[in-house]
């Protein structure tokens, strides 16, 4: 493909992980007027405040999409410090430096307490991790530039680079090691595809959309609903699964219902978000 000289630079910083990569894969057919710049850990360590300045003088990106972040709980809870850097510090960092471009920043469901369900943008946000708290800080730093956005998503699939960063690519870990995961029946979400989730950010980017935004499945699952239909999908691995209760979990605290109410962004959007069950039936080739 032959790309315009006109493009302008984008940054993708966690593009080892699982939506950077799919924000990269699917670039070329959703935003061909953009030239991506993924940023992984070993490309530029966002915690070399110094290098990250220069780094970003010389490059001159025209938007930031800021997927990368410390964001497996028990890993922020056992290193409170290094969280903070990588996920509210980090990101202060590059909000400022992109100051006067658009500046997109992953969130998550997991801001909300978990006591309601059905979340809207307006809804008071209650940290139960640390995880969680270093996400609502990043939040509160991103939002006070009205240029920039920031997305709050729920369980995102697919297939990343390193094969564990999916909730899928867990379970199918799980299964291939014959190993029988216990699954909460009173712990929801909202698991949306990946590549639904990319797709979605490249048309809030073109489209200049900025605020917060709900971007997640609009079907509300159980734990052990989702891994119902993952098993249903993979009979071959002879998956093994247990009923469970958060009552049984011993760690930092698990909200029961974060689920997303999505009605603003879909608004913005050229295609409706997919029910994950049916979006599982619709693509029954993919390794998901």
């Amino acid at each position: 493909m032959t790309r315009p000289h006109s493009q302008q630079v984008v940054w993708i910083t966690g593009a080892g992980g699982l939506i950077g990569n799919y924000l990269v894969q699917v670039e070329s057919n959703l935003a061909p007027q953009w030239r991506v710049t993924g940023l992984t850990r070993t490309t530029l360590n966002l915690l070399d405040f110094a290098t990250v300045r220069r780094s970003f003088r010389e490059t001159q990106p025209a938007a930031v999409i800021h997927c990368a972040a410390l964001s497996k709980s028990p890993d922020c809870e056992k290193n409170p410090g290094l969280a903070r850097q990588i996920n509210t510090q980090a990101t202060a960092l590059l909000a400022e430096l992109a100051a006067e471009i658009p500046f997109i920043f992953f969130s998550s469901d997991l801001v909300f307490d978990g006591r309601q369900g059905n979340y809207t943008e307006t809804d008071s946000v209650s940290p139960l991790s640390v995880y969680a708290e270093t996400k609502v800080a990043a939040e509160q730093i991103v939002l006070t530039n009205p240029r920039h956005t920031v997305i709050r998503t729920s369980l995102n699939g697919g297939t990343s680079p390193r094969g564990d960063s999916g909730f899928n690519e867990q379970l199918r870990r799980a299964w291939l090691s014959g190993a029988v995961p216990k699954l909460f029946t009173d712990e929801f979400r909202c698991p949306m595809p990946a590549l639904v989730t990319a797709r979605a950010t490249w048309e809030l980017l073109n489209q200049g959309a900025a605020g917060l935004f709900h971007l997640a499945g609009p079907e509300r699952m159980s734990r052990l609903q989702i891994g119902a239909a993952l098993a249903a999908r993979w009979p071959q691995l002879k998956p093994g699964y247990a009923a469970a209760s958060l009552s049984e979990y011993h760690g930092a605290p698990r909200p029961p219902d974060t689920s997303l109410n999505c009605a603003k962004a879909q608004k913005q959007l050229s295609f409706p978000l997919p029910r994950f069950t049916q979006w599982l039936a619709a693509n029954p080739d993919t390794l998901f």
